[in-house]
């Protein structure tokens, strides 16, 4: 069986080290500095990963912006051969983040887990059915491949040259709806409305249409004011909002007139509405 070696301890590296152990992997997880683990999860922690020689794979799950320099320092160790494949696992850098590693001789390539995962006892769950970016060299691509399958995940391939709107794309999916949500809630406490009140309004509505989505794609999922070409509503709303909420309705309106299955003179009011000046 795979040995996979995680460098990084944060909620990302211990979180896959959590569910590969109890996928029953064998797992070497390493850290800057100690941290509470899950169980059955143990790390070494200061300098170089001590167990380099003693597995296959190795994972950095560390900030964008450490790759390049962890990568660097294993190299130094020159602990890292042609046996390894090291994969990290940024959304939108792609293996050519590895580069001070080609000389090694191993395999590089990144797997990106499209999920998020804020408590670390929460991965094997949260983890199992989620999506994982893949993409590198071709022995890097089986490794990723079989470390995504033995905790649930699904692999999909994504080229290199397509890291960062894939990326985006994730942003959108999760952050942006987080956003939306904070400022529903914003909006409806400035009517007078408790904050909690506000998210006990809100969450079933985006509930609701989460399963709507999942059981009929989005433009089935679709409704409000844009889809029915309803110009009054669009402009009594417009007046309601200022600044930023008034451009991000603006601008989110004009992509769901994009999507609605508008006659083309309704769709041209609606986006006459969505740009006039107020």
């Amino acid at each position: 069986m795979t040995a996979v070696g995680i460098v990084g301890s944060g909620r990302a590296g211990a979180g896959l080290a959590f569910a590969l152990t109890q996928a029953r992997a064998t797992v070497r997880l390493h850290g800057r500095r100690r941290k509470k683990l899950p169980p059955g999860v143990e790390a070494t922690f200061g300098g170089p990963p001590p167990w380099l020689s003693e597995v296959n794979v190795v994972l950095l799950a560390v900030p964008d912006r450490a790759i390049r320099e962890v990568a660097d320092e294993l190299a130094e160790t020159w602990q890292v051969n042609a046996k390894h494949v090291v994969l990290h696992l940024s959304g939108v850098l792609d293996h050519t983040a590895l580069t001070a590693l080609e000389g090694t001789g191993a395999a590089l390539g990144s797997m990106h887990p499209l999920q998020t995962v804020s408590d670390p006892l929460t991965a094997p769950e949260r983890l199992r059915g989620a999506a994982a970016a893949i993409e590198g060299e071709e022995r890097a691509v089986d490794a990723a491949t079989r470390i995504a399958r033995l905790v649930g995940m699904q692999p999909i391939r994504v080229p290199a040259e397509g890291k960062a709107r894939y990326h985006a794309a994730a942003v959108f999916a999760s952050n942006y709806v987080v956003v939306l949500a904070a400022v529903a809630r914003r909006l409806l406490r400035q009517t007078g409305v408790s904050a909690e009140s506000s998210w006990t309004a809100i969450g079933p509505l985006m509930e609701g249409t989460l399963g709507n989505m999942w059981s009929g794609g989005p433009e089935q999922a679709l409704t409000g004011p844009v889809v029915r070409g309803d110009v009054d509503t669009i402009r009594r709303n417009l007046q309601a909002l200022t600044g930023e909420d008034a451009a991000l309705y603006r601008a989110l309106g004009l992509a769901a007139a994009r999507m609605a299955p508008l006659e083309p003179a309704k769709r041209a009011l609606v986006e006459e509405a969505l740009t006039a000046e107020s």
